[in-house]
């Protein structure tokens, strides 16, 4: 009787002992497969990782690319509009200067015009203040005509109606060798026609 429940409780025993040991291999196995699964995920993680640093570095070049492009075609297109502001200029310079050189000389003539005023003693007074008012206003026009008009202008709008308009020319000219071609006096009214010859390096100046 007491050698059978011995053989019993030593039965009992191992068997405890084989569960144990079938249960740690199980949770080897487990542990083992998480550890496998684990790895397999990072392993994903970083092919994810550098797949979208790839992407970024694409995407990153491709704007890159776009700007360096676009700044490219902009310069090349300032150049160009410079370029041909200088062939323009190069061109407009050489056909005056073409023009000047064929003609030689470019005369200019004007006529000027000047009143004698009403508190003269003679009528010799009154030619040589009218001549010399012409003569004047026939410098005036050369030098418009050699350098240009200046011209400001200036008006004051109220209440959305034009109360002042006010517009001013201006002309500053160095004239020389202009010639007195012929004078006529009549009525009181004086026109002096006076010429000018300059050649393209007088114009130039």
């Amino acid at each position: 009787m007491k050698l059978s429940m011995f053989f019993v409780a030593l039965l009992s025993v191992s068997s405890l002992f084989g569960a144990d040991t079938v249960n740690e291999e199980a949770s080897k196995a487990k542990i083992e497969a998480s550890v496998a699964r684990t790895e397999a995920s990072a392993a994903r993680i970083e092919a994810l990782n550098a797949k979208a640093e790839t992407s970024v570095i694409r995407n990153e070049t491709k704007e890159s690319k776009a700007i360096v492009s676009k700044t490219t075609a902009e310069l090349e297109k300032a150049n160009s509009i410079i370029e041909r502001n200088a062939l323009e200029k190069a061109q407009s310079k050489d056909s005056e200067e073409a023009f000047l050189a064929k003609s030689k000389k470019v005369y200019i003539s004007v006529v000027g015009q000047g009143v004698a005023p009403m508190n003269t003693v003679s009528p010799a007074q009154a030619y040589a203040l009218a001549k010399r008012a012409a003569i004047a206003d026939a410098y005036r026009g050369l030098a418009e005509k050699i350098k240009g008009v200046r011209v400001e202008g200036h008006d004051l709008i109220k209440n959305m109606m034009m109360q002042r308009s006010t517009i001013r020319t201006g002309v500053e000219a160095m004239v020389k060798n202009a010639n007195i071609v012929e004078t006529t006096f009549k009525e009181g009214l004086c026109e002096v026609e006076m010429e000018i010859v300059i050649s393209y390096s007088d114009f130039s100046q």
